[in-house]
């Protein structure tokens, strides 16, 4: 008998720059475990997520709010995104959404998915498998001022993880 595939929700606890690459993280938390899923995304992503959590509507709509109205209008609502594997230092992850014909599950980026799931107001989730991987693989500790951003995410305060600026 195949164990059961676990999911656990997590809460974006921030957006901050790695110090060595100046490239944008994302910082997720699972608070059952007090453990932190930091995963490095691409400018534009940032960017969208930022301005979401921020609050801030663009002028005109960008990429993930017109995939957002697109199925709304197609009748199809997220319901949650998983980050699913990670794989070769990658994060996957899978868009649930439901509509009419049912449900699907869709292949992502996390960047595309967060980004999604801010303006659907979707829950986040990772599965433990994903998070026991990253703890495992420890591959911020790859990065070239390794210990200084390890000590960082472990003794992070709400206050840190503040704005992200572009």
């Amino acid at each position: 008998m195949s164990q059961p595939i676990e999911s656990v929700p997590m809460e974006i606890k921030g957006l901050m720059l790695d110090p060595s690459s100046k490239t944008p993280i994302i910082l997720l938390h699972d608070e059952t475990q007090n453990a932190y899923l930091p995963i490095w995304i691409g400018v534009f992503e940032a960017n969208a997520i930022a301005l979401r959590i921020e609050g801030v509507d663009p002028p005109r709509p960008m990429t993930h709010d017109l995939l957002y109205t697109s199925l709304e209008l197609l009748g199809a609502k997220v319901e949650r995104v998983t980050i699913s594997e990670l794989r070769e230092n990658t994060f996957y992850a899978v868009i649930s959404i439901r509509g009419p014909a049912g449900e699907h599950l869709i292949d992502s980026r996390p960047s595309d998915a967060i980004a999604l799931a801010l303006r659907a107001g979707a829950p986040i989730f990772a599965l433990r498998s994903v998070l026991n991987s990253a703890q495992a693989a420890d591959f911020t500790s790859k990065l070239t001022d390794e210990e200084k951003l390890k000590k960082w995410l472990e003794e992070a305060r709400e206050e840190d993880l503040g704005e992200y600026e572009m």
